[in-house]
């Protein structure tokens, strides 16, 4: 009996936190996806909104949560990173609660923009939290199985969400936010119910005193290593424009691929993230590790180019292996990404201001991969195979200055006289 319990847990998260934080993953991803499988219907047809006002609004609410990501990181790290998760959580369900009160663009805008400045709070705490209450060894699985979790959580929000507009009624549409607003404000319990992290009883010291600590250390922002090490992994990041924009407008468009095959793709894409996110993150627990994982990612993406673009001149079911193949690695590029990614916001943020940290990350990473969509788009649809030899290059450049980047940020914080990891 005991042999089988220990062959079990190794599938379970590796602490009882862990698993707490893995099933209010996947609460807060129904949530979330059972809202975002309809917002475009729920926009358009029930609101009466444009798809290129629902555009902009949403481009209007990156464009502020950008500007203000390093603000709100120092938010979590004033009032401390679980309080801001718990108090943004409870934020958001109520915002949600509103969404069937919106009759025009303006209330729109103004909701999508409170909406994308409470989560981009929430984010950042939640981010810090999980860096604090998890011993260093444990962070980066922890966070893959939370990750894990977030896409069983979506996938199951998206078939409630597609089970609503099934009905094709919109009372039961216009419910949908609703049924996110219970879900999120059940998910603001669980978090409220977590125990506090480090950081959470750093926040009891008079302020003159953190505020003096803190100083010693320097601004996140002035941290140029860090910033440059998250823009260059917000470059590696940009997988995500392949996996969901290049490589299906590329199938549908270039190849002579059944458009079927893109629900394959998308399903076979879900179900690796689930199995193999904990896998791809085993044994990151230092900078050289994290470097390690990056650079794999960027060997599975450059891969994904180079299958994919020869596709233009398969035909039939060598076309429909090489474009599952393709986007089979860059699923890859996505597990190992994600893995250095935490690797290095557990390793080389400063422990009194990981949330500034992780303002300063999201920012790095927006810098890194904002430009994506249209660029890549570009390359691969109008040069062919020299755009795409192009964007596995844009890739090697970005993960090359990876490891400077890195030494530089850990360099920041030995002159700060802190510990590289807490």
């Amino acid at each position: 009996m005991p042999c089988v319990t220990t062959r079990f847990d190794r599938f379970l998260p590796p602490s009882r936190l862990a698993r707490r934080l893995s099933v209010q993953s996947v609460l807060f991803a129904v949530g979330e996806g059972a809202f975002l499988t309809g917002s475009a219907v729920f926009f358009t047809q029930l609101v009466g909104l444009s798809a290129a006002q629902v555009g902009l609004g949403l481009t209007v609410a990156g464009v502020v949560s950008f500007c203000f990501a390093i603000p709100l990181g120092k938010l979590a790290d004033r009032v401390g990173p679980k309080r801001t998760w718990a108090l943004s959580a409870f934020g958001t369900a109520g915002l949600y609660l509103l969404w069937p009160f919106v009759g025009g663009f303006t209330t729109f805008l103004v909701l999508v923009v409170l909406l994308e400045l409470v989560q981009n709070a929430g984010w950042s705490g939640r981010g810090a939290y999980t860096i604090d209450a998890f011993p260093h060894d444990e962070r980066v699985r922890s966070m893959a199985f939370m990750r894990a979790a977030l896409n069983i959580g979506f996938t199951l929000g998206a078939m409630i969400g597609g089970l609503a507009l099934a009905f094709d009624s919109d009372t039961i549409l216009r419910a949908v936010p609703w049924l996110t607003a219970a879900v999120l404000a059940v998910n603001a319990v669980l978090i409220v119910r977590l125990p506090d992290a480090e950081h959470d009883r750093a926040v009891a010291v008079p302020a003159e005193k953190a505020l003096a600590k803190k100083d010693k250390r320097g601004s996140a922002l002035r941290n140029r290593g860090f910033v440059g090490l998250m823009t260059c992994d917000g470059v590696l990041g940009t997988n995500q424009v392949l996996l969901n924009v290049v490589i299906p407008l590329w199938l549908v468009q270039e190849t002579d691929a059944p458009h079927v095959l893109l629900a394959w793709l998308f399903g076979t894409n879900t179900v690796l993230a689930v199995l193999l996110q904990v896998p791809a993150a085993r044994g990151i627990n230092s900078v050289g590790t994290s470097l390690r994982a990056s650079r794999i990612s960027a060997a599975f993406f450059v891969g994904s180019c180079l299958i994919v673009l020869v596709t233009h001149d398969t035909i039939g079911w060598v076309t429909i292996a090489l474009v599952w193949i393709g986007h089979v690695t860059v699923t890859g590029a996505e597990l190992f990404q994600s893995a250095g990614h935490w690797g290095y916001l557990s390793e080389l943020s400063d422990p009194a201001r990981r949330g500034e940290y992780q303002g300063v990350a999201q920012l790095g990473t927006a810098l890194g991969s904002v430009w994506a969509p249209a660029l890549f788009t570009f390359l691969a649809m109008d040069w062919g195979t020299a755009g795409w030899l192009l964007i596995g290059g844009i890739i090697l450049v970005a993960v090359v200055a990876m490891g400077p980047a890195a030494r530089s940020a850990e360099r920041y914080l030995a002159r700060a006289q802190q510990p590289v990891a807490a």
